[in-house]
């Protein structure tokens, strides 16, 4: 079989300067020694990119930048010190950890994340929002053949997040768990994990539509914010006995729910921050976090495990993405929905339009 014809060029949405994106026709990249190049067919887009395209998180971009960090596609070129195990014509993933050292105390922990010298998808380093992209071959995600590659490019970044923030909860089955912001992308695989996971949920977020998305995806409690009157009051009155969820996750996009779920949390629960709200901060009451022994803690991206294990629930068809595919043109037009709080589920963009 002939190796696949590269271009020297390509579509890419590029953010030349903080908050412009540009359509635009630019370079294929080589791949270096340990590196792969992948033709990108999808790739989600995540709250985060919108962050990175606005320059409101105190992280320094690269300009100009090509964001995204969902990219599911095909390795058409790889380095020479690429294993055997990624090969030509394989599909693979780009996800927010894009390279790290794999030499420092947190990789060798299976930390990655936390390297000191890791790279970032579409912030730090190029993403997947162009046609063909680079990334280090050691930390993509492994996608077997014959997936759907549409629809799993949300989970490599919202499904193994929100993984990952359950295990970091530790929730066990029969517990409860209350996700803040069930209604979007990140929550609508939350929920999904959740009962895979054999864990209870109660969904938090606003209006009619999203309750009966998250109803649909499992929620075993609905909780609307634009409605209720006593927020607290109604979480812990969805739990058995009023006492509250064993943990929260919370994936809002703004500060004051980050501020309540302390106040309805159960005792000894855990509170676990994955959202990050732009500026935003953390409060809560010292002597009733003591007293009632709370957690509070923060989860990030999956390392390489948290990665295989998240795309298995996928491939045992436990998880369902819900999504909405448009061109790679129409990115701009996402960014306004999400601006807009407008966006149930997932937007995916199609990197050949």
């Amino acid at each position: 079989m002939s190796p696949p014809q590269i271009p020297s060029e390509q579509w890419a949405q590029v953010v030349e300067k903080t908050g412009s994106l540009v359509y635009k026709r630019i370079p294929v990249q080589k791949p270096g020694p340990d590196e792969v190049l992948i033709n990108v067919k999808y790739s989600g887009v995540c709250h985060t990119d919108l962050h990175a395209m606005m320059g409101d998180w105190p992280l320094a971009t690269k300009l100009p930048l090509v964001g995204g960090h969902e990219g599911a596609g095909v390795v058409v070129a790889k380095g020479e010190l690429v294993s055997d195990d990624l090969n030509i014509g394989d599909y693979a993933g780009i996800k927010w950890l894009n390279g790290s050292c794999l030499a420092c105390s947190f990789c060798r922990q299976s930390d990655e994340p936390l390297c000191g010298k890791a790279l970032l998808s579409g912030y730090t380093v190029d993403g997947s929002f162009q046609e063909y992209a680079i990334a280090k071959a050691a930390h993509v995600a492994r996608i077997p053949k014959g997936t759907n590659l549409e629809e799993i490019a949300p989970v490599l970044c919202a499904g193994i997040t929100v993984y990952k923030g359950l295990k970091e909860s530790g929730v066990r089955p029969g517990q409860w768990v209350a996700i803040v912001g069930a209604g979007g992308g990140l929550g609508s695989m939350a929920l999904q994990y959740a009962k895979a996971m054999g864990l209870r949920t109660v969904a938090i977020d606003g209006g009619d539509d999203k309750a009966a998305h998250c109803k649909s995806l499992g929620a075993s409690a609905y909780v609307d914010f634009l409605t209720s009157k006593d927020i607290v009051a109604d979480v812990k009155a969805a739990t058995p006995e009023g006492e509250g969820p064993h943990a929260v996750l919370l994936l809002a996009v703004s500060e004051k729910p980050f501020q309540q779920a302390t106040e309805y949390v159960r005792a000894r629960g855990a509170v676990v921050c994955i959202g990050l709200p732009a500026n935003a901060f953390l409060k809560a009451p010292v002597f009733d976090t003591v007293i009632r022994m709370i957690q509070i803690k923060g989860s990030y991206v999956g390392n390489r495990q948290d990665t295989a294990e998240a795309l298995d629930f996928y491939a045992r068809g436990l998880i369902k993405v819900p999504f909405k595919t448009v061109g790679l043109s129409e990115l701009s037009n996402v960014y306004g929905l999400m601006k807009e709080g407008k966006i149930v589920g997932r937007y995916v963009v199609d990197c050949s339009r």
